[in-house]
């Protein structure tokens, strides 16, 4: 029998993360975007909430839930205000997920604890200047010396990465070489834990960015940064590979908090048409409006489906790989779509950046683009055809 309905547990879940975007986050989203703030009281509580640390077992610190339980709590905080949702996402799924998967116990007991209480941050250093989804270009490097690893390079659009509460970031980089199948030789990549406080370890001045203004996104660079060699997280030269199953789960959160921005576009929309006036009657009577309205609707509650069933499968222990793409994909290009529809219902008032829709209209653009862009989302597609 499908049951899509949500069980006792997760319902609550929705209420508590629901009435704590409407009545803490949304009345001071408008201000940190508008000083590209990040919201220290806003991630205090949500850490108290015990939001950080929902798909966590509670010997870490953490409440004992599932990922299904994060993505829930990505929606309701997508739908008023997406850096918040961000930060937690990533905060999760990017700075304490890999230590969760791969470190060592030593490394889980001294680590997670504070990440799960929201008491600090981390983040996860991929991208390059020449290499995101390419991981061959890969060019910052560890070299092992003495017990400890040398490392020189740099890393673009990191997340979470400079916040007074950041204490590390673990990155990719390039530890040695292997050989291929056919004899070629490639670069062995493996993940570093990078405590902020490293001599050499340098976070750039923030990015002045179109959206997420509230969200901290930095460069970085590492100029003979010397960390232990303990540091290493996980197997050597599984870096890579093992990232690349962190970002599979990760596009499930993405995809939950994509529903979570169009769910709240359309609920501006629908307000808004209802009591804006013109001509002798609301705007949500002319067919124009409520069909446009009606196709928002009809892309929130596919967004939904498309997640739910990713991590129906990865809860079920099941490949979820093409699910996740599809639903990353799907609810990147409805936030999108939303965001664009809702800004012209409101006309005038859509263009003003105190207004959530418009806040929405610059932050979703980056759901088709952050954490696998919708044309690698295709790929992945296609290539599970057999194409």
């Amino acid at each position: 029998m499908i049951n899509l309905e949500l069980n006792d547990e997760y319902q609550q879940l929705v209420d508590t993360v629901r009435e704590f975007a409407n009545e803490v986050v949304a009345p001071v989203s408008a201000h940190h975007d508008a000083e590209h703030s990040f919201p220290y009281s806003v991630i205090s509580q949500m850490g108290e909430l015990g939001l950080f640390g929902l798909p966590f077992s509670e010997e870490y610190g953490g409440m004992g839930g599932d990922y299904f339980a994060l993505a829930l709590a990505l929606e309701e905080l997508g739908r008023v205000d997406q850096s918040v949702a961000i930060t937690l996402e990533a905060g999760v799924s990017l700075g304490a997920m890999p230590i969760y998967r791969f470190g060592t116990e030593k490394q889980k007991q001294e680590l997670l604890p504070n990440l799960c209480a929201g008491n600090e941050l981390a983040g996860f250093g991929l991208t390059e200047p020449e290499a995101g989804s390419d991981a061959g270009g890969t060019k910052t490097k560890a070299v092992l010396e003495d017990g400890s690893w040398v490392i020189n390079g740099s890393k673009e659009f990191i997340t979470n990465s400079g916040t007074d509460i950041t204490s590390f970031v673990t990155i990719t980089a390039i530890t040695g070489s292997t050989t291929r199948a056919d004899g070629s030789a490639a670069k062995e990549i493996s993940t570093i834990i990078m405590p902020r406080s490293t001599p050499g370890f340098t976070v750039e001045p923030a990015y002045n960015k179109v959206g997420w203004n509230a969200s901290d996104t930095h460069p970085l660079s590492f100029k003979d940064a010397r960390v232990p060699e303990e540091n290493l997280l996980g197997v050597r030269g599984r870096g890579y590979a093992n990232f690349l199953s962190i970002l599979d789960e990760g596009r499930i959160a993405i995809a939950a908090l994509g529903t979570g921005a169009a769910q709240g576009c359309l609920d501006e929309s629908v307000a808004y048409a209802k009591s804006r006036t013109a001509f002798g009657r609301s705007i949500g009577e002319n067919q124009g409006i409520s069909f446009m309205i009606a196709r928002m609707a009809a892309r929130v509650h596919t967004s939904r489906l498309a997640y739910y069933a990713a991590a129906a499968k990865m809860l079920a222990g099941k490949d979820f790989k093409t699910e996740a793409a599809i639903a990353k994909m799907v609810a990147g290009e409805a936030a999108m779509d939303n965001a664009r529809d809702a800004t012209q219902i409101f006309g005038g008032y859509g263009f003003i950046n105190e207004s959530l829709v418009a806040r929405h209209y610059r932050d979703s653009k980056i759901l088709e683009i952050g954490e696998g862009t919708t044309q690698v989302q295709l790929m992945l597609i296609a290539r599970s055809l057999g194409l």
